[in-house]
């Protein structure tokens, strides 16, 4: 009888003890390092960039908050024959005071004082100030008052580093005869657009902005949610609803100024609403809104388990009120953060509103949805396109304020989320 061969036993695949197994192992630690090293590289390339644009428009910026101003001694009590304290207190004391020359008067006294041509040192919006003064204390009808008035831009920029020579010089001499100090510029932020830098504000635009925000909110909210759920609880699944999530998608993803179009062609050349309006900008800026909270709206349902719906069912719920009751309060948080998002994108969005004219000039806060208002952004391109150096700052100024307006409200997002999420 013959011997059975042995049978033969192939090599493990495995072998780490292998060299054509070790030269893989090694070739794949290699990729993974410089894998691990690209990605550290791009995190820090991402973060060297956004502190560039952090620290420059924080330094270009800053300075946009404070204002230089010169010393001028007036003498109001000529005005005693006009102008009674009861005149100032009454109602129409703003009419009263637009008949009185408070420019002629700025200019007199800075001439007596400074010398001739005194008054070109000083800004036009001094008369304001002027003005804001003897209606805040009618006693300075019977004394000579000492006030602080804006200078003009170049002084202003000579105070802060940016000036000519001869400016500097004149402001250095100005400051030791202690007749000039640089404070805080509350006007730009309590005040509205103007052709001279130094008195330029930016509550006007913000006004705008929020009034326009709000109308947004109002609408593309309650929408979009009550389409995510139709969508997603009740629509039937055909071809038409796959129609419609297909356009909602698509309508995600369309270029703002096409929205700016559409509303410069329904809302101002068909439905005839004020142009320039808050109410025109809320309603164009709802339907670029509403399909970023309709498909964050569906994917927030959508994460809801199932079991939740069962268990509603179960115990005898409607489908109303397993929607309303138990699905939407667990979807809540994704929804509102999807919201406010795309509220933030809204809120930086230009093209549309120049689109509806919402780039006039305009000298006075909005009183209602329907007064002729500007956004924030658009205040920002407009200031930007000027060449003196005074908008220079007030751009780099008004931006810092639109990003701690954004930060604000993805900080509210974040809130929002963590308040109302719920962990099954």
């Amino acid at each position: 009888m013959s011997e059975a061969a042995p049978i033969p036993v192939d090599p493990t695949p495995t072998d780490w003890r292998d060299p054509a197994m070790q030269k893989r192992i090694r070739r794949r630690y290699r990729a993974e390092r410089r894998f691990k090293l690209i990605g550290l590289a791009s995190i820090l390339l991402s973060a060297g960039f956004l502190a560039f644009l952090l620290v420059s428009m924080v330094a270009n910026g800053m300075s946009g908050f404070s204002r230089t101003e010169l010393r001028l001694d007036v003498d109001l009590r000529p005005l005693a024959a006009r102008l009674t304290p009861q005149q100032l207190a009454a109602p129409n004391a703003e009419d009263v005071l637009a008949q009185i020359d408070f420019e002629t008067i700025m200019r007199t006294a800075a001439d007596a004082q400074y010398g001739e041509r005194g008054s070109r040192l000083f800004s036009p919006s001094g008369r304001l100030v002027i003005r804001d003064a003897l209606r805040e204390d009618p006693g300075l009808l019977a004394r000579p008052a000492q006030l602080w008035l804006p200078a003009e831009t170049g002084i202003d920029q000579a105070a802060k580093g940016h000036g000519p020579p001869e400016l500097e010089a004149r402001y250095r001499q100005l400051e030791g005869e202690g007749r000039s100090r640089v404070s805080f510029n509350a006007a730009f932020l309590g005040g509205a657009d103007a052709t001279d830098p130094t008195a330029v504000g930016i509550w006007g635009a913000f006004k705008g902005s929020l009034l326009t925000m709000a109308i947004t909110l109002l609408i593309a909210f309650p929408i979009g949610v009550l389409s995510a759920v139709y969508l997603e609880e009740y629509a039937p699944r055909n071809r038409w609803t796959d129609m419609i999530e297909v356009s909602i998608n698509n309508l995600a993803a369309v270029p703002s100024i096409i929205f700016g179009l559409l509303g410069l062609a329904i809302f101002l050349q068909v439905m005839h609403l004020p142009r320039s309006a808050p109410i025109v900008g809320g309603l164009t800026l709802a339907l670029m809104t509403m399909p970023v909270i309709v498909i964050a709206g569906r994917n927030a349902i959508k994460a809801v388990p199932p079991s939740i719906r069962d268990a509603a069912l179960g115990i005898g719920a409607s489908r109303i009120q397993v929607v309303f009751h138990h699905v939407l309060p667990l979807a809540l948080p994704g929804i509102l953060t999807g919201t406010i998002i795309g509220m933030s994108r809204a809120l930086g969005e230009t093209a549309p509103a120049l689109m509806i004219g919402m780039r006039a000039f305009i000298a006075s806060p909005p009183g209602g949805v329907s007064d002729p208002a500007t956004l924030l952004p658009v205040q920002i391109f407009l200031w930007s396109d000027e060449v003196s150096r005074g908008f220079v700052e007030k751009t780099s100024a008004a931006i810092i304020v639109l990003l701690v307006l954004l930060l604000a409200m993805n900080g509210l997002a974040i809130y929002l989320r963590n308040k109302f999420e719920r962990r099954w």
